[in-house]
């Protein structure tokens, strides 16, 4: 071959690997598995903050449509979570896009306060919503709880030619048939695996009854005649939500106490519409109660591999005293078809395929900022106590915590020795732990430690005076036995105190 030729040759096939190259560039990139961090506030794909509470998912071909209500309170909260903030004065129903879960872009408000004068705008309360296709309609509609001094109280309808809006106000609905009040409790959507489209919700006033309806399927305007599945003997359930997993269904609720962090409750049917199980709580939402938050609607993710059902709970704006962020999501896993919550502040979900793991930065402590409880108690979710002393705990929960608004403390009025402590499952290998810390100072002992993981006890001790907020840390905790006991000791003269928060257990 001349080098006329080869030269030729050469240029050809330089051509065509930079046709390549360049088509390989103009594809969107897609990491296998994506990281979902818990325990934050979650910020959109502009880096804002992302004002999402009360709603639902809806997937649209490859993409996931979030909808969730604005509230004029959760700027103020996000900017200040220590301080308790009762704002919940509609401001907005937004949605956010994604096609792995993680990466949430803002699409629009999909229905906003103004202009005056419109129903919206009158609004005293608009929430619990979701959003359904209606295929004979080609309309989106989105199915709301909404009250107004006005037009009272019902299930509000608005309708759209785009999953993103704007939706035009339609009509509201007062009344479900074979409902025992107007209106209804808390209510989702769920849309089954042949698309028909339900709403699961309680009644209002008392809350003791549960329901599921058809919403009509010409035009998914009305919600027809409802059963009732269910009926609550040990008070009331809210923050009703839906899943199906392997042909079971999955009707969930939390404690009807003022959108506090909750067990979460559940009954299962192989019929949508029953018999229903007994009630019982779901494995693993007990030590943190569902990791700070209460029921707000479940999202499953079919993949290649599988199906993994998220948990998305909501902690709401209007209690500062739940913890950092609105909404923390986690995987479930079942054992035949027992669901497990998985309390994680960090795990990989991978959308594609369906599946998910821990992620490399979790948490092993559970209610480790002590947000949990709510109130002011001893024994506080997750963890246990001891002291010498007969019939007082120098252990509690305080206000004033490093974030949030809780921390725990020991302090007493006469001399105590006293622990608070949590055995914490986990794979082997290297950890550091850590927590924030005050203390009055003048113990004899006042220590964090760690121990029972294989090795000696570790301690880092506190019994001086740290009058601001300050962090510890114990690195290199080389976990042979699959456990570890993490806690807070104290010796302590009358009065001497300690407070800690915050703490972190992660694997290196």
């Amino acid at each position: 071959m001349n080098t006329k030729s080869t030269w030729g040759l050469f240029c050809r096939w330089a051509r065509l690997l930079l046709m390549f190259a360049c088509a390989l560039a103009a594809m969107p990139s897609y990491a296998a598995s994506q990281v979902i961090q818990n325990d934050v506030f979650w910020k959109d794909t502009a880096g804002n903050n992302i004002y999402s509470q009360g709603g639902g998912i809806l997937k649209v071909g490859s993409t996931y449509y979030w909808y969730g209500v604005k509230y004029n309170g959760a700027e103020t909260y996000a900017a200040n979570p220590a301080s308790k903030n009762s704002d919940t004065s509609f401001n907005a129903v937004t949605v956010y896009s994604s096609t792995d879960l993680a990466h949430w872009k803002f699409e629009a408000n999909a229905i906003s306060v103004a202009p005056a004068g419109q129903v919206f705008e009158s609004a005293t309360w608009l929430g619990r919503l979701g959003v359904v296709y209606n295929s004979t309609t080609h309309k989106y509609v989105l199915i709301t709880q909404y009250s107004s001094t006005a037009m009272g109280a019902g299930v509000l309808f608005a309708t759209s030619s785009s999953p993103t809006g704007p939706f035009v106000y339609d009509h509201m609905q007062a009344q479900i048939t074979n409902v025992v009040t107007p209106s209804t409790g808390d209510q989702t959507v769920f849309i089954d695996d042949d698309g028909k489209a339900y709403l699961v919700f309680s009644n209002s006033n008392g809350r003791s009854h549960l329901y599921v309806a058809p919403i009509r399927t010409s035009d998914s305007l009305n919600i027809e005649a409802a059963t009732n599945i269910y009926n609550s003997g040990s008070g009331g359930r809210e923050g009703n939500a839906m899943f199906k997993y392997n042909g079971t269904y999955y009707f969930c609720s939390s404690d009807l106490h003022g959108w506090n962090a909750s067990h979460t409750y559940c009954i299962t049917a192989n019929n949508i519409t029953g018999p229903y199980s007994a009630e019982f709580v779901v494995a693993g939402t007990d030590a943190d109660f569902s990791h700070v938050t209460q029921t707000g609607f479940f999202i499953p993710v079919h993949g290649s591999a599988g199906t993994t059902i998220l948990f998305a709970g909501d902690r709401w704006s209007d209690f500062a005293g739940n913890g950092i962020g609105y909404n923390q999501w986690t995987p479930l896993s079942f054992s035949g078809s027992t669901p497990k919550f998985n309390s994680l502040s960090q795990f990989n979900l991978d959308a594609a395929t369906g599946s998910w793991s821990v992620g490399s930065g979790n948490n092993y402590i559970l209610n480790p900022s002590f947000e949990a409880d709510r109130v002011g108690q001893n024994v506080l979710a997750g963890w246990s106590n001891w002291s010498n002393l007969s019939g007082v705990d120098p252990n509690s929960n305080v206000a004033g915590g490093h974030s949030g608004r809780w921390a725990m403390t020991q302090s007493y009025t006469a001399a105590y020795s006293a622990s608070m402590y949590q055995n914490v499952t986990l794979p082997n290998g290297t950890y550091t732990l850590k927590a924030w810390v005050r203390s009055s100072g003048g113990q004899s002992i006042a220590r964090i430690y760690v121990k029972n993981f294989g090795s000696a006890e570790i301690d880092y001790s506190i019994n001086t005076s740290i009058a601001n907020w300050t962090q510890i840390s114990i690195p290199n905790i080389v976990v042979s036995n699959g456990t570890a006991q993490v806690g807070v000791y104290s010796v302590a003269n009358a009065n001497n105190w300690v407070r800690v928060d915050d703490f972190t257990l992660i694997k290196n």
